[in-house]
Order: structure tokens, then C-alpha cells, then sequence
């Protein structure tokens, strides 16, 4: 998901109630490794200040990789980090090239072990090939997270790579060792799941609003009503980013599935919050951002959303349902490619959604809502190559498709993507891994009987009748 961009502004209530946003934090690896290269930097062999920036940064990175003491090496990371934050735009990028085409697997080590493999494919060479074929360019970037910060920094110089790739197809190695460490650096284990309230420090809270990427956050008083006892949000944390999250989700806690995202959303009637948590029998995932661009492909959602649903069931035993209310932000894309072949069935409803309020005439709205139900159905349960990638995640983590509710948001961006649809994806604790088995397996969206009532329609309705599903009859 994009990142949502926001202006953060401080009512005199908001600046009473909460503190200055302090420096962030820096984590106990970060006070161990800065300790050590302190000591180390009487023993490291740093190359002379009077170079040019670049070529400094270069012999440095160099050195690096020959240094053999834990300090010294420590050390010199330091210096590394610190030569590449001081690098103008030009020289980054030039270093970028540097780090990706200086640091390749030896051609003939390769070789030899690749036949010796050949010839006998026994554990002890499979194990040699494996180590021949690793690039120097790792080892050189695992020595760069030792310096202090060198964690964010390298998830930094991914994001970077990430867009400078686009024009440079050379730095692909680079980028695909950063994302070969990454996962097992950012594996699940390592994370930490913490709920996110009013009493979390300013500066994670201010950046839980800069980076809601599905509803924006409209500044301290719109996150105090997110934050209130009917509502929950649990991030993921790394504990080299202590103050940094990594995904987080929010949750509304109601009576029933809820079909519209407004009153989610609602900035008012915080008074009788905890009455309300305590009556609710459904939590509804509404919101799921990932809030750093240079992780961007290591799977966290998956992980959260279980975790979630464990710790609520353990906090609030009377809940009984778990569900998403899901955005569809590939239907109207979709769908308006099908209205745009003449002769189509769909070609008829494109001048009745042509108008930018066609769903504030209830005449209009009311002879749209079934042909549009219809095929949003079709296109959620035979997805082909094209499917949504809400769906994807959902489907594969183990979900059901509950339910397509009809203007479930009608702000701009809903409305957008979706001609208003949402979705709600359905979490049943003892079913997930059997979904989740169904779907990656054979590709089987697992819905429910609302769903598949949507696939038949009306005789005379327009819209095409659904193709016989390649993936599964589902539930």
C-alpha cells in the first residue's frame, strides 16, 4: 500500500494532553555496536578524510570487507554509514552501481564447486557450492549493519534502490541480496508485537498518521477517536527499529459485521467507548499499512493479523467474529475495460456510472446495485491472472469472502476504485489453515453462500453470466 500523506497539525488541547515527540530512542543493539566501534576505532584501518567522497566512501567499503577484528570491524562500518549519508545525490547513486557490480561470486571457486557437485551430489558439496555461490556483497553488507543504525540505513538504501532500479536494471543484485538478508533479519521472530494507545510515545503515534496508507488520519484528534476503547491498533516493531513500526493494523470492535467504513471512521462519539467494547461481538480489521517502502515484499500482514485475533480472543473472550472490511481497489479498473468493448453486456452501464454523484440518485443507485454486485462477485471468484491483491492477501491467509457490501465507501478514494464496494473477508480461527491449505494449493476462493447467490443473475440483468470457476466451488 502507498503511503498516505498527511499534514499533522496540534490543537492547544492536543499539545496539552500529549508530549513533544522526543529524539527516537536508539535500541540496546544500537548502544552495544556504537560502544564497540568506539574501542575498535583505535584498531581500524580508516582510509585518509582528505579523499574525495566518493572514492573514500569506496576504500572504506573496501576495507571493510578485509577487516578480521569484531571492533575494528565495527569501526569501520561506522565509517562506511556516516561517508554514505554525506554523499551527494550523483556519488549515492554511483556508489549504488559500485556495491552491486564490485562484489560477485568468484567465477572460477563457482565452477569448481558446481562440478564437484555435479560429479558427487552429496551433502558436504552441496554445502560448498552454496558457500561459492554467495557474493562477497553479502558478507560486505552484514559487516554494514554492525555500525549503529546500520539497520535502518541499509532498509533506506533499499528504498532508494528500489526507485533507482527503474533506470539502472544493474543494481537488481544489490537489491536482491538486501532483500535476501531481509527476510531472515526481519523474520518473524525477531518482531514484537505491541498495541498502539494514547499512552504510546508522540513520535511512533506521529508517525502511525504519516504512515496510514488506506484512510488517512486527519491529524491528533482523529487518532485520539482511533485509539479509544472501542478501537485497537498492534504494530509490529524489529528491535533494531525500536521506535520504527512495521505494519500495523487497526480494528473496530462492534455488534455484527459492518458493511460501511464511515462509521468507522467517525471522529465523534468517543463518550461511551468502553460500553461499547464491551458489548461488541465482532473486531473488524479496516486498516492495514505497511510503513516501510525499502521492506517492501518482506511478508509481515500475515503474521500480524493471527497474532491479533489470538490476543483479542485472550482480552475480549466474548467476541465471535473476526473480519476484514476490505477495499477492492482493482474492481472499477476491471470493469471498466469490460464496459469499453462494444457489444459487451457491461457496455450499457458505463453512461449510467459516468456521472461523478450517479450514487446520490436513489433511482440510479438501486438499478446499478445488483448488475454491480454481480460482477464484483466475478471478478473476486474467478480472478485469472487479474486478481485484486486485497483478495490475494486475504484468500491466502487463510480467509473466507463473507460478504460484498454496496457503498461501503463512498469517500473519493473509495469510490475510485470501487465504485464504493468493500468487502468482508471473514477470519474463523479454526478454519484459517484449512482455507489458507485450499487457496494456495488449487487456487480455491473459499466464500460464502451470500457470495455465490451474487453469481446468478436476474434474467433480463445485464452483465454476462459468470464463467465456471477454474478455482474451486468454495464454501
Amino acid at each position: 500500500m502507498s503511503e498516505a500523506a498527511t499534514t499533522i497539525e496540534r490543537t492547544p488541547e492536543d499539545q496539552e494532553t500529549r508530549e513533544p515527540a522526543p529524539a527516537a530512542a536508539r535500541s540496546w543493539i544500537e548502544r552495544l555496536w556504537s560502544s564497540i566501534a568506539d574501542r575498535g576505532r583505535l584498531f581500524a584501518s580508516v582510509p585518509n578524510d582528505s579523499a574525495p567522497p566518493l572514492e573514500r566512501a569506496k576504500s572504506l567499503t573496501e576495507a571493510l570487507l578485509t577487516e578480521r577484528g569484531e571492533a575494528s570491524g565495527a569501526a569501520v562500518a561506522r565509517e562506511v554509514m556516516l561517508a554514505l549519508r554525506d554523499l551527494a545525490p550523483a556519488d549515492r547513486a554511483a556508489f549504488h552501481l559500485f556495491l552491486a557490480t564490485s562484489f560477485d561470486a568468484k567465477p572460477e571457486p563457482l565452477r569448481e564447486a558446481a562440478e564437484a557437485y555435479l560429479a558427487d551430489p552429496s551433502p558436504k558439496n552441496a554445502t560448498r557450492l552454496a558457500r561459492a555461490a554467495e557474493p562477497p556483497r553479502q558478507e560486505l553488507l552484514r559487516r554494514m549493519n554492525m555500525s549503529p543504525g546500520g539497520t535502518a540505513a541499509l532498509v533506506e538504501l533499499r528504498r532508494q534502490l528500489l526507485h533507482e532500479m527503474r533506470d539502472e536494471p544493474a543494481l537488481k543484485p544489490l537489491e536482491a541480496d538486501l532483500h535476501h538478508l531481509f527476510v531472515s533479519w526481519f523474520n518473524r521472530g525477531f518482531l514484537q508485537l505491541r498495541r498502539i494507545d494514547w499512552q504510546t510515545p508522540a513520535a511512533v503515534l506521529e508517525k502511525i498518521i504519516r504512515y496510514e496508507a488506506v484512510h488517512e488520519i486527519a491529524g491528533w484528534h482523529d487518532l485520539r477517536r482511533r485509539l479509544a476503547a472501542d478501537r485497537r491498533c498492534y504494530g509490529f516493531f524489529h528491535p533494531a527499529l525500536p521506535d520504527e513500526p512495521l505494519i500495523f493494523v487497526e480494528v473496530a470492535l462492534v455488534p455484527g459485521l459492518a458493511a460501511s467504513v464511515q462509521p468507522l471512521l467517525d471522529t465523534e462519539h468517543e463518550a461511551g467507548a468502553e460500553q461499547r467494547a464491551a458489548e461488541a461481538d465482532t473486531a473488524i480489521f479496516y486498516s492495514i499499512s505497511n510503513c516501510q517502502d525499502g521492506l517492501r515484499g518482506i511478508s509481515f500482514g500475515n503474521f500480524l493479523i493471527k497474532q491479533v485475533v489470538e490476543d483479542l480472543k485472550a482480552e475480549l473472550p466474548q467476541l465471535t467474529r473476526f473480519s476484514t472490511l476490505s477495499p477492492i481497489p482493482g474492481f472499477r479498473r476491471w470493469l471498466e475495460k469490460r464496459m469499453a468493448v462494444e457489444g459487451s453486456p457491461e457496455a450499457e452501464l458505463a453512461s449510467q456510472l459516468s456521472g461523478p454523484d450517479w450514487w446520490q440518485d436513489p433511482a440510479l443507485a438501486d438499478a446499478l446495485r445488483t448488475p454491480l454486485l454481480r460482477l464484483c462477485a466475478e471478478f473476486l471468484t474467478n480472478p485469472g491472472d487479474r486478481m485484486d491483491p486485497v483478495a490475494r492477501f486475504h484468500l491466502g491467509n487463510g480467509a473466507r469472502l463473507e460478504r460484498i457490501n454496496w457503498l461501503g465507501n463512498t469517500a473519493p478514494r473509495g469510490m475510485q476504485e470501487s465504485y464504493g464496494l468493500m468487502v468482508n473477508y471473514l477470519y474463523e480461527r479454526e478454519e484459517i489453515e484449512r482455507n489458507h491449505e485450499a487457496f494456495a494449493r488449487g487456487g480455491t476462493v473459499v466464500r460464502s453462500g451470500a457470495v455465490d447467490a451474487l453469481l446468478t443473475p436476474p434474467k433480463g440483468a445485464p452483465g454476462r453470466k459468470p464463467r465456471a470457476s477454474t478455482k474451486g466451488t468454495g464454501a
